[in-house]
């Protein structure tokens, strides 16, 4: 299935004190492996969306943008929510009619079977569409269709695309228990250490 993908990698890590974007796992930083986990899915256009520590990410990302032809995107309102991100993809998407693969790199769990997984169910589901199951409600990683993608550039704030997502009959769901872990605290960082899912020594004071 033509796709494209977009990894959200603008937030400010407020809670955890330090870029989650630069923690990493054997060795590779989380921008960097989840770019590399979309490209594994051949989309049509892979997109990064920077903004806080946005030289930092941009820096660790040149070194891989020619051989991904990854396209940097920036989100100058990445303060004003995950939808400012997705919305600034969205505009730069705005010529293609295509579904988008939708993840983040806090998501130290993630493997390309989850996206590959999507993929193949987005493409058999009647809306396009397939989520990650996040108990009641439905996240990222995601697959939306190329209307839902464009609807996008409305959304504001943290919260729109699952509300959307959950709002469509037939959407496929992906059940993956091992999503839920995302890193907001320092706490969230060392069950992933524990679990092996990011390396050690990477909690800072």
């Amino acid at each position: 299935m033509k796709h494209v993908a977009i990894v959200l990698a603008a937030g400010g890590s407020a809670r955890l004190g330090h870029p989650k974007q630069l923690l990493t796992r054997d060795g590779e930083a989380l921008v960097h492996r989840a770019v590399r986990l979309a490209a594994a899915t051949h989309p049509a256009r892979l997109l990064a969306v920077t903004g806080a520590h946005a030289h930092d990410v941009e820096a660790m990302l040149q070194v891989i943008a020619v051989d991904y032809r990854l396209e940097l995107v920036a989100n100058p309102d990445w303060e004003r929510g995950l939808s400012t991100s997705l919305a600034a993809a969205a505009s730069a998407l705005h010529d293609v009619d295509a579904p988008a693969l939708i993840l983040v790199c806090d998501q130290p769990a993630l493997q390309e079977h989850h996206l590959r997984e999507l993929l193949v169910g987005a493409a058999h589901s009647r809306p396009g569409c397939a989520a990650t199951r996040h108990g009641e409600r439905l996240g990222v990683p995601a697959v939306v269709s190329a209307e839902l993608l464009q609807g996008a550039r409305q959304l504001r704030g943290d919260v729109g695309l699952g509300a959307r997502l959950g709002a469509l009959d037939g959407v496929w769901t992906l059940d993956a228990p091992e999503l839920a872990l995302d890193l907001d605290t320092p706490d969230d960082v060392s069950e992933a250490v524990a679990r092996g899912w990011l390396d050690r020594g990477q909690l800072h004071g």
